[in-house]
């Protein structure tokens, strides 16, 4: 076992989820025992409830919070107040119970959405706070930059182990690959299977970052190990590539062979989003894995054999 989960039981907030399930992953290889490890179910365990999180927490040493109202754009452009809302309920009440329960650290998940619409790219943690956030992602994007700054109030005030990881977009396989929920890889995977042409919102200018999910696990763990309170780290690519090449690889890993359009009369979003890893490098040693042409490859394979040859049995 690593030495830092020696004993250590471990509350893992969105464990069932995307990003959770390759999180309890990244802590079994580290010898960690299921037995140790507790993922509520949002089902039975509606974080928005003060009791539950006290519940969660119950005699737990560290908090990997992951939980969050999540969907793509077209989401979260269209529920700002809702997402900012119960993000936001669901962090204080999480930070409340922790503190009460004296947990040694809680790692939280955030994202470059936190950054400033203006900010530039590269983005550096030092201009988390330069900048009003986009309005396509307001809500989200506001409660993930607020956590940072909550992190940094409870550890003045209590001293509470606090920090936080703000990573790039993330995608594997296990993803949403249907749905308002699915991001642009995956529903990009999942169109490239249908009989119909590939219909890509906006004109494919803007650039993002991309990190494979096994290395966002990896950071997230990372942090818990290494990082100071109240710190907070990008974990990311630091590659940037625009939407147009990166639909247009994927169609080409798929096998697509009808037309990609781009309807322009969609909104594309920022037209930059790429993070320095230095402050990641230097305080925690990341250093991202998976590339994205493996990365791709690895989701698509996923794609086909769990959910389309099953289909076609």
């Amino acid at each position: 076992m690593h030495a830092y989960w020696q004993g250590k039981r471990v509350l893992v907030t969105g464990g069932a989820g995307f990003i959770g399930s390759f999180v309890v992953q990244a802590l079994r290889r580290r010898g960690v025992p299921d037995g140790m490890i507790l993922t509520p179910r949002s089902r039975t365990c509606d974080l928005r409830v003060p009791e539950n999180c006290r519940n969660a927490v119950r005699d737990r040493d560290i908090v990997i919070h992951l939980a969050a109202p999540t969907g793509g754009i077209a989401f979260s452009r269209s529920h700002p107040a809702s997402q900012f809302r119960d993000c936001t309920r669901i962090n204080l009440n999480m930070l409340e119970a922790a503190r009460e329960a004296r947990v040694g650290k809680l790692v939280a998940l955030g994202n470059l959405l936190a950054y400033p619409a203006t900010a530039e790219s590269p983005l550096r943690e030092e201009h988390l706070h330069d900048g009003p956030v986009a309005s396509t992602h307001l809500g989200i994007g506001q409660a993930k930059r607020n956590m940072v700054s909550l992190a940094q109030m409870y550890f003045h005030e209590y001293g509470m182990s606090v920090v936080n990881v703000l990573s790039a977009n993330a995608y594997g396989p296990q993803d949403r690959f249907e749905g308002p929920d699915s991001h642009v890889i995956p529903a990009t995977i999942a169109k490239c299977f249908r009989e119909e042409d590939l219909v890509v919102w906006g004109d494919g200018s803007p650039t993002r970052d991309f990190l494979f999910v096994e290395d966002i696990a990896e950071g997230i763990l990372l942090a818990a190990e290494r990082l100071e309170p109240p710190g907070y780290v990008n974990l990311a690519s630091g590659q940037e590539v625009s939407i147009a090449d990166l639909v247009r690889l994927i169609a080409e890993r798929c096998g697509f062979r009808r037309r990609i359009v781009f309807d322009t009369s969609k909104g594309s979003g920022d037209p930059r989003r790429v993070a320095s890893t230095d402050q990641a490098a230097r305080l925690i040693g990341f250093s991202p894995r998976v590339t994205l042409g493996d990365g791709l490859q690895r989701t698509i394979d996923w794609y086909r054999k769990s959910l389309l040859e099953p289909v076609s049995r």
